[in-house]
């Protein structure tokens, strides 16, 4: 099996990889997600605030996505005498936060155990809480500022499909409840029939919902970084940061290097993330950037006016690791979005191994297993009529890739210099 490129992409080894798995975003070719063909006309796609790069700031952040806009948000607001610079080697927000499937959903319950076994039981409930804490927060500031991203509040549903999942699921449930993890806001339905009628998904086992949301992340990370525009940093798109060296003029600074030119800043703030070992050569090894592929299919015309529709948003678990990540709230138009490992990830994979040097190609916009399980659920699950489509076509009407950082611990914020 091999992957299908987006019509610009070019099947070549990507600069900055020799066999291994780190490497620059990719200049050109990269496919377009769901979120970035919504902010096509946008002009802070490619804003640039001075035509030449500044010399210095006391800050420079590397990289547009909502890590690195948010730090140059919280660091404006702090000091606002001083100056800040966001690099960004494409178009605004054009990595891993304009490319996800638009989940904002708190872990309540399903990673505790391993987070458990990694950090002990008091911290294990703090990642609880604290997911929890950040998503209140977001949901807060959005409304709060009346920010358009398309904003859904409503219950997350985690599907166990076979019973071994469904055994799975309630162990680590019920193990959550004797550690004393807050549970009461966690509605759980055991029942196989009642599950599947809840969720709408045919061999639903049982169900488990709790408060999230779903949002255009690429419209509320633009609303921040306009706030930001606002207040004086200084965003340069399409300038790739290539190195980070120590400053010959000044002790304690740091030279950053581009094509266009190089900056020198006291502070510099990797906001990378896949990306962060190509930079950083000590996170090689700790962070694997790896392509993730998401879906937007259209349900027929039956299924968008029946009132047997997708409701929520849902974590579709069929055990040994694989789900659906399935967001039904993108647009008017009832389309859905499907990310997450799905059984076909793994024939992915093994391509993957076999082709380290695409570990950073978001031109990636299919692959042939991941389809057919996409196309597969949405038929024996959700019952859509493969026959009401024209022509036989499948009802995956747009795929992209983005690239996700694997690490074996959790994200974490540290001095790298």
């Amino acid at each position: 099996m091999k992957p299908i490129l987006s019509e610009d992409a070019k099947e070549t080894s990507i600069p900055g990889h020799s066999g291994k798995y780190y490497g620059f975003p990719k200049q050109g070719g990269s496919s377009q997600s769901f979120w970035l063909q919504c902010a096509a006309a946008d002009e802070l796609l490619n804003h640039i605030t001075t035509a030449n790069l500044p010399l210095a700031a006391d800050l420079v952040v590397i990289g547009s996505g909502m890590t690195g806009t948010l730090v140059a948000n919280h660091y404006i607001e702090r000091w606002p005498e001083r100056t800040v610079v966001v690099l960004e080697a494409r178009e605004f927000c054009s990595g891993a936060t304009g490319r996800n499937a638009g989940h904002c959903k708190p872990d309540q319950w399903r990673g505790f155990a391993a987070y458990e076994k990694k950090f002990g039981t008091s911290q294990a409930l703090k990642i609880l809480e604290n997911e929890h804490e950040t998503w209140s927060s977001l949901v807060n500031y959005v409304q709060e500022q009346d920010i358009d991203c398309d904003l859904w509040v409503g219950h997350t549903i985690d599907v166990p499909m076979t019973l071994e999942a469904a055994n799975t699921a309630n162990n680590e449930f019920q193990h959550l409840k004797t550690k004393g993890g807050k549970v009461e806001h966690i509605k759980v339905t055991s029942n196989s029939t009642l599950a599947a009628k809840i969720s709408h998904i045919k061999d639903a086992q049982a169900c488990y919902a709790w408060p999230a949301s779903t949002l255009n992340p690429w419209k509320l990370t633009a609303h921040i970084m306009r706030t930001n525009l606002a207040k004086g940093v200084n965003l340069q798109t399409n300038t790739p940061a290539t190195a980070i060296i120590p400053s010959c003029q000044n002790t304690g600074k740091w030279v950053v290097k581009t094509e266009r030119g190089d900056i020198e800043s006291s502070q510099v703030v990797h906001a990378t993330n896949a990306y962060s070992s190509a930079l950083e050569p000590t996170l090689r090894g700790l962070v694997r950037p790896t392509p993730h592929i998401c879906q937007r299919a259209v349900p027929p015309v039956e299924s968008v006016l029946h009132t047997d529709t997708l409701q929520h948003s849902y974590g579709v678990l069929l055990g040994n690791g694989s789900f659906y990540s399935i967001n039904p709230r993108t647009a008017a138009e009832g389309s859905v979005l499907f990310g997450g490992d799905n059984p076909g990830q793994h024939e992915f994979d093994k391509w993957l191994q076999g082709n380290p040097s695409r570990c950073t190609d978001d031109g990636l916009v299919s692959f042939p297993s991941i389809t057919k399980a996409v196309q597969e659920f949405t038929e024996t699950q959700l019952g859509w009529d493969a026959t009401n489509f024209a022509d036989g076509e499948s009802p995956i009407c747009q795929s992209w890739s983005g690239i996700i950082a694997l690490a074996s611990t959790l994200p974490s914020v540290s001095n790298a210099g």
